[in-house]
């Protein structure tokens, strides 16, 4: 797979993204909007890959919005006031869209955060299954800063991750959250001490999703997915339905019997 803003390497089942973006500091401009769901898609269709660990390439994952791209590009729509909301909402919704091809991928993706996380970087992470961070890893929403609504998911997600208020807090403020409060917030569920004891963790942690069977890998996460609104007893009935669709395979009773032994014997199945 050959990508410009991200680059990509698989190894025993565990595929590595790097995000290189279109500017400093790993900045999200453009292609990089095209390729992500293109990166996302080609993972999902390759059957090797098992899960997925996201990092930024250089000293940081993310500054967010490349504005050195977003500035000329947002002047050159503004020359057609009678089409610029339209146009504002379909580009607003395209890279939704980018982000949202993550949530909704099959595979787990780990995010290992080292530097700073802004913006669109740290509404990328929302979009991962498990969140990681290096000692030195900063967030931040920053969007109010400059008088934008953040649009790219972040509102939406990160009160699921650190709750409802806490979200409100980063929204509003736009201040920098160290990885030591994200871990308190729970934004992140461990801090390593640099960027090298974080990359070994993330791949540790990938390497023991990508030995589960990948259909319950999938049916955790769409389990959920959708019923992360529901009422307990709505969640409840569609996990079961989801089971009883899926569960019956004619390895299943080798499966069950091997996890007996292992958990006679105190071992991994």
């Amino acid at each position: 797979m050959e990508f410009r803003t991200f680059s990509t390497e698989v190894d025993a089942g565990v595929a590595t993204v790097v995000l290189h973006g279109t500017g400093d500091g790993n900045a999200l401009g453009g292609l990089a909007w095209t390729e992500l769901p293109a990166v996302v898609a080609a993972l999902d269709a390759d059957d090797a890959v098992r899960a997925v660990v996201l990092r930024g390439a250089g000293e940081c994952f993310s500054v967010g919005l490349d504005l050195r791209w977003y500035l000329p590009h947002y002047r050159r729509m503004a020359r057609h006031p009678d089409t610029l909301p339209a146009r504002l909402l379909a580009e607003a919704t395209g890279m939704q869209d980018a982000i949202s091809a993550v949530a909704r991928s099959r595979l787990p993706w780990i995010a290992a955060v080292h530097g700073d996380c802004v913006g669109a970087g740290l509404d990328l992470v929302a979009a991962c299954d498990i969140r990681l961070a290096a000692g030195d890893a900063v967030f931040s929403l920053r969007e109010i800063r400059i008088g934008v609504v953040a649009d790219l998911g972040g509102l939406q997600r990160l009160p699921h991750v650190i709750g409802e208020g806490a979200t409100r807090e980063l929204a509003l403020t736009g201040r920098d959250v160290d990885a030591e409060e994200a871990l308190a917030k729970g934004l992140v569920t461990r801090v390593l001490p640099d960027l090298d004891a974080l990359l070994e963790d993330a791949a540790d942690v990938a390497a023991q999703l990508a030995g589960h069977p990948a259909a319950a890998v999938a049916g955790v996460k769409a389990v959920l997915d959708r019923t992360r609104d529901l009422p307990v007893a709505e969640g409840l009935r569609h996990v079961a339905l989801w089971n009883a669709a899926f569960l019956p395979h004619p390895a299943l009773p080798d499966l069950l019997a091997s996890a007996l032994r292992s958990s006679t014997e105190r071992r991994n199945p």
